[in-house]
């Protein structure tokens, strides 16, 4: 599952996200959209705290070309 699909699995929205984990709301935004280029490690931990769910939960790796 990506960030979006957990977040609407709950019912919650990326500003009640931003509240619960103290992170900007441009910035779930990025994660939400699935257009971070570079995952920062405290980030993804109070987005999967807030979640109670696991890093991989949130990300999707694809394969390189």
């Amino acid at each position: 599952m990506i960030l979006k699909e957990v977040m609407d699995s709950k019912g919650i929205t990326r500003y009640e996200l931003a509240k619960r984990t103290d992170i900007k709301y441009q910035i779930i935004d990025n994660y939400y959209k699935n257009t971070v280029t570079r995952y920062d490690g405290g980030t993804l931990l109070k987005i999967c705290l807030a979640l109670d769910c696991e890093v991989g939960d949130i990300i999707k790796i694809k394969d390189l070309p």
